[in-house]
């Protein structure tokens, strides 16, 4: 079990998982590197519904995103979340990693991958990354 990353207790995640066990297995790893600010959503609607509203707005400096869901797809969320706001964080939880898919992504400003299956360690780092992102972006806006 990773130790929880007090660097990462600040983040307020927003999950958007169509999978109700895959939901709960990412939330617990969430819980057990530090992240207790976490909300739910089960598709890309939900998500922007969130998103959209300025209470769900400020709960939430990262998203993270599976690719395949059923109503609209995380590449969709990713071009919606990127007309709003092209510096919101966003990474993609995805089993889909053709160059096409990747370049898509990475031309609409995708922050990262984790590839499916993944361990706690490597959403640990990834989550670090962002962490210290948004760091500079406070020092930056300091």
């Amino acid at each position: 079990m990773p130790v929880a990353n007090k660097d990462l207790k600040d983040l307020k995640v927003l999950l958007v998982e169509d999978d109700y066990n895959t939901t709960n297995l990412i939330r617990r790893m969430l819980l057990d590197l530090g992240v207790s600010r976490i909300l739910c959503a089960a598709d890309g609607r939900k998500a922007l519904e969130v998103l959209g509203s300025r209470e769900g707005r400020d709960m939430v400096n990262v998203v993270l995103c599976d690719w395949n869901m059923p109503v609209m797809s995380g590449l969709e969320v990713l071009k919606q979340v990127r007309a709003g706001d092209p510096e919101l964080p966003f990474l993609m939880i995805t089993g889909v990693a053709d160059a096409n898919s990747v370049a898509e992504a990475k031309a609409l400003a995708v922050t990262g991958y984790i590839k499916k299956p993944f361990s706690s360690g490597e959403l640990g780092k990834k989550l670090g990354l962002v962490r210290r992102l948004l760091s500079a972006r406070e020092t930056v806006a300091a």
